[in-house]
């Protein structure tokens, strides 16, 4: 028993060895932050007042396109046009589809692979449009007065349309999502021409006009113009990540730089259940609406399985140094603790999309009366779909769940896969990186997987190397108004955007 209890010791001594020496040999990237909070950069008046008056101009999409407003957009070019007279002035300039827009910078060596910037014309609808007015908001004098407000119930602090600037906030919609990465890049383009600066290499933007709502008509059809034309990309810059502040990421001690190499993909399907429908004094032992909740219960209790994909292990190498030793050490020994961590993970909603495709019920119909059997019941799932899955493994998981039931399965709307994970070893990665240290130093650049749906998945077809970045500081608080009431950018955050594009573009050849 003696010699029992004695190796018992010995192999746990030895496992706790183990498990040290590996957490402390594991390649943790050492924590690169230059330390000190980001800078704060001087911003005109007048940069204001033009970003302030795109804010005005309410381009919201509509998945209807029989019932899309165009005339928002042909004011937002028109206003484009006024505002940055350089920047059509010195870039070829077109449109694909009458309203996404496109412009070609030149660059002194044609032998280069260009490099293209993304953004979106379109925001979301308000909800309520009620809120007050004030003082403080910015003007455009060629611009229309804005419609009169009437405050139902005041969900808005201010009119979602007005861009208002007050105490160091532009408000409205859009203002994070996505008007910025918009105008900045405009703001960047037409400073550097004022200092009659050239790129090494041609330089595209090109801004969609339907993200929102899918980008089928806009980004979609410009990265097909792109392939026709045989144009291919060294990088292509969208929005998906952004700088989540200390304190934003639990576990996490520090600020991190989260860069989308890659995004999950998206399947909405409408499953049919069939039974028997009738009155309902007389009901069947098991009804479709019953038989659709023991599917519906399947699928949420029954979820595809979790796993860690090569870009969430390179973003836990990246931000490890900043973690506890407990964290770091089953992150270093995942060989034992693989099942723990991904238990934690997925016990977290926020984490659980980073691990494994998710399951998300959204919309249920039955019977029309409270006295009739429903014939056929119908409800809406959607995937999110992980990379390393495919349609195929969660049309599998669907079929299965629906077991022993008669159904029939439509797709709501158009399967996209998950798209392929770019390199953090590019030329495009690399230079993100240093301008990312430059402008944010207290943060840690990581590699991330960006959960929502961006117009840089069609892309795809035109570069191999995709990152997906909003250069933007801000904490949950901040991160909750996008598509939400108020949202607001701080105009520290645009202004430092202003010179992050300007770097980028004008040192993307730089060693």
């Amino acid at each position: 028993m003696k010699k029992l209890l004695l190796l018992i010791l010995v192999a746990v001594v030895v496992l706790a060895v183990v498990i040290l020496v590996k957490t402390l040999t594991y390649p943790f990237a050492p924590v690169k932050t230059a330390g000190g909070p980001p800078k704060t950069y001087e911003i005109s008046d007048s940069a204001l007042l033009r970003f302030s008056g795109g804010i005005r101009i309410p381009t919201v999409s509509n998945v209807d396109y029989s019932q899309f407003n165009y005339a928002p957009f042909d004011t937002l070019d028109q206003y484009l046009v006024r505002m940055y007279p350089l920047v059509y002035a010195h870039m070829e300039h077109y449109k694909i589809n009458q309203h996404a827009l496109v412009f070609h910078w030149k660059g002194k060596n044609p032998s280069l692979k260009p490099v293209i910037y993304l953004a979106h014309q379109d925001v979301v609808p308000p909800g309520d449009p009620s809120g007050k007015d004030s003082g403080a908001v910015i003007f455009s004098p060629k611009d229309k007065p804005l419609p009169p407000i009437t405050a139902i119930a005041q969900t808005w602090d201010y009119y979602p349309f007005s861009g208002n600037v007050v105490n160091g906030r532009i408000y409205g919609r859009g203002t994070l999502d996505m008007k910025p990465m918009l105008f900045s890049l405009m703001e960047a383009a037409s400073n550097l021409l004022e200092k009659s600066f050239t790129p090494e290499r041609d330089i595209y933007f090109a801004f969609g006009f339907d993200e929102e709502v899918g980008g089928t008509e806009g980004a979609k059809k410009i990265a097909a113009d792109f392939q026709q034309k045989n144009i291919r990309f060294d990088a292509v810059y969208d929005e998906g990540g952004i700088v989540s502040t200390k304190g934003s990421l639990a576990g996490i001690n520090t600020s991190v730089a989260l860069i989308g190499c890659a995004e999950k993909g998206f399947w909405s399907i409408r499953i049919k259940v069939k039974g028997l429908g009738g009155h309902s004094s007389m009901p069947p032992l098991q009804s479709a609406i019953g038989k659709a909740a023991v599917i519906m219960q399947r699928l949420e209790n029954d979820q595809m399985k979790p796993m860690i994909i090569p870009t969430i292990d390179e973003f836990f190498k990246q931000i490890g140094g900043s973690m506890g030793f407990t964290s770091r050490m089953a992150i270093a020994n995942q060989w034992l603790f693989k099942g723990m961590l991904i238990k934690q993970l997925t016990a977290n909603h926020t984490t659980n999309a980073l691990v494994r495709t998710t399951t998300a019920l959204t919309q249920m119909k039955g019977s029309d009366a409270s006295n009739v059997l429903a014939p056929v019941v119908d409800f809406v799932v959607n995937f999110r779909l992980l990379p390393g899955n495919t349609e195929e493994d969660v049309r599998k998981h669907v079929l299965a769940a629906c077991s022993g039931f008669d159904v029939e399965l439509e797709n709501v709307r158009e399967v996209r896969e998950a798209s392929r994970v770019s390199s953090i070893n590019s030329q495009g990665y690399k230079v993100m990186e240093r301008t990312i240290q430059q402008y944010f130093p207290d943060a840690v650049v990581a590699p991330y997987l960006t959960i929502g749906g961006t117009d840089a998945y069609k892309y795809e077809i035109v570069s191999d190397h995709v990152y997906r970045f909003l250069p933007v500081a801000i904490n949950n608080f901040e991160q909750q108004t996008i598509h939400n009431n108020n949202e607001y950018i701080s105009i520290e955050n645009y202004s430092r955007m202003i010179r992050y594009f300007e770097t980028l573009m004008s040192e993307y050849d730089k060693q």
